[in-house]
């Protein structure tokens, strides 16, 4: 358990979290990038961004008061849900941005249903007000059709036009935030020991696990032991967002926090403990032990996937792809997921697996697990962004689907007459009911709608020509069939198609 409180609450005010939401491109990240005077969109492959970040900034009102604010920025890839979900239950604060040329997108929509489901208030930003393709007065119109309904608009909800590529209205747009604050009241103990949730994990090739973790209560200082479920850390090396080393965080803060003896789940709460033996007594006690799940015996294929990727959320969102497959003729089992290069222990574990793919999402392997790959025949693809990733998923699992034969009914008659029968071979008058009969096709013979057995149509004739097929009207025919025919009976006629 946490260490208690040595000395009474010291009650602060505490900065807001502020979370960016919308489209895919409607500008969150240029946002930030003005915001904090850096630019982080170059950075992102194909100028996506694909991680859970967070920044803080200083803002200085019209009133001449400075305060801090808190952003995290999550990724507008529907891929990425549940990343965006993690980030709108950690805020207290929501910006929906959306694109003044655009309107309100299917993605505005996600991430309105996200903000709600937090039950967290928000502000709209209107940006792109600088494009000549803008239109502030349609987009309004367009937030009001779906039930967003802004100030002067006839609602309550606030909202600032502004071009996140200029800066233009966005300091307003800073100000309405931090009245947003107020009236929220933000309050923490700054003497007790820090709480909060992880955001983001990865093993760092040379640092180790890391973790960010966002502090929402208390104060996490150096010398003490930050947990996570069976994870912990020391306070030793704690990173704030720019990287710097800091002795002490408070709440409102991200921070890094280096040496964890596994890296944590994200979206799991952390607590901070006096020591390493509180820190252990805490893991142990946690600990489940989980067993294997039988292996059900089915005649369903199955591809199996070892995920490796950079940082821990973008395995959620891989395996948030993989659930949009849905097949009753193929299965995708994940094997194994991890955080860091694909190396060489990858390619051995998996080449014992049949079928065995290593999906990598901005990891890549290096000459030697390449070469181990090829001569083990284990197939690995990379990626750096989430929808080629999803082009390629759904490619090759249907690639690797199995083909399935189906009966298709082509048409259907009734048996009039049974004229002779030579060994096999039975010469009929029959009659059709619907569809078309034809030459070489195999057909059911039912009787009462049971099925008897089936045949083969060796010969067709109609006004005592052979014809290749037959839609309409009596017609006389020589059945190939063990099954002994008689007047009354039907026969379906169906094409074999492979699907």
């Amino acid at each position: 358990m946490p260490k208690k409180k040595t000395s009474q609450p010291n009650i602060v005010s505490r900065p807001p979290i502020v979370v960016i939401m919308g489209h895919i491109d409607h500008g969150k990240s240029t946002l930030l990038d003005y915001v904090r005077k850096t630019n982080i969109v170059d950075g992102e492959a194909g100028g996506i961004t694909q991680h859970l970040s967070a920044y803080c900034v200083e803002h200085t009102s019209k009133d001449g008061v400075t305060k801090n604010i808190t952003f995290l920025d999550t990724p507008g890839h529907e891929a990425f849900q549940k990343m965006r979900f993690r980030g709108a239950d950690i805020a207290d604060i929501a910006i929906l941005i959306v694109s003044a040329e655009d309107g309100v997108k299917p993605q505005t929509l996600e991430a309105l249903t996200c903000i709600k489901k937090a039950n967290i208030p928000y502000i709209v930003a209107i940006n792109k007000i600088d494009k000549p393709g803008a239109d502030l007065i349609r987009t309004q119109s367009s937030l009001i059709e779906n039930e967003i309904y802004i100030e002067g608009m006839g609602g309550d909800i606030s909202w600032a036009p502004i071009s996140a590529k200029s800066g233009q209205g966005v300091d307003d747009l800073l100000d309405i935030l931090l009245l947003t604050a107020e009236l929220a009241e933000l309050k923490a103990d700054a003497s007790a020991p820090g709480v909060g949730t992880v955001i983001e994990g990865h093993l760092d090739g040379k640092r180790g696990n890391t973790a960010t973790l966002m502090i929402t209560d208390g104060t996490v200082t150096a010398g003490t032991f930050v947990v996570s479920g069976t994870s912990y850390a020391p306070v030793r090396i704690m990173e704030d967002w720019a990287g710097k080393n800091i002795k002490e965080a408070s709440a409102s803060e991200p921070v890094g926090i280096i040496g964890w003896n596994i890296v944590p789940r994200i979206g799991d709460t952390f607590i901070t403990v006096a020591n390493k033996k509180e820190a252990e007594a805490i893991t142990q006690a946690g600990t489940t032990i989980s067993t294997k799940e039988a292996e059900v015996e089915s005649d369903i294929p199955c591809i199996p996937l070892l995920i490796k990727a950079d940082v821990l959320g973008t395995i959620d969102a891989i395996i948030h792809e993989l659930e949009k497959y849905k097949s009753d003729r193929l299965t995708v089992r994940i094997i194994g997921t991890g955080v860091g290069s694909i190396n060489s222990n990858d390619v051995q574990n998996v080449s014992a697996t049949k079928n065995a793919i290593i999906v990598g999402f901005n990891v890549k392997p290096d000459r030697a697990t390449t070469d181990l790959a090829e001569r083990l025949g284990v197939e690995i693809e990379t990626f750096d962004i989430i929808y080629k990733l999803s082009e390629w998923l759904e490619v090759a699992l249907k690639n690797r689907t199995p083909h399935k034969e189906e009966e298709r009914i082509t048409g259907k008659a009734k048996i009039l007459k049974h004229f002779s029968t030579q060994k096999n071979a039975h010469v009929l008058g029959g009659r059709i009911e619907e569809g078309t009969l034809s030459l070489s096709q195999h057909v059911r013979i039912t009787r009462r709608d049971v099925e008897l057995g089936r045949g083969v149509l060796k010969n067709i004739q109609q006004q005592k020509s052979n014809v290749q097929k037959v839609s309409d009207g009596e017609f006389g025919m020589q059945l190939d069939s063990k099954i002994e025919v008689a007047p009354g009976d039907y026969i379906e006629a169906f094409d074999i198609v492979v699907i």
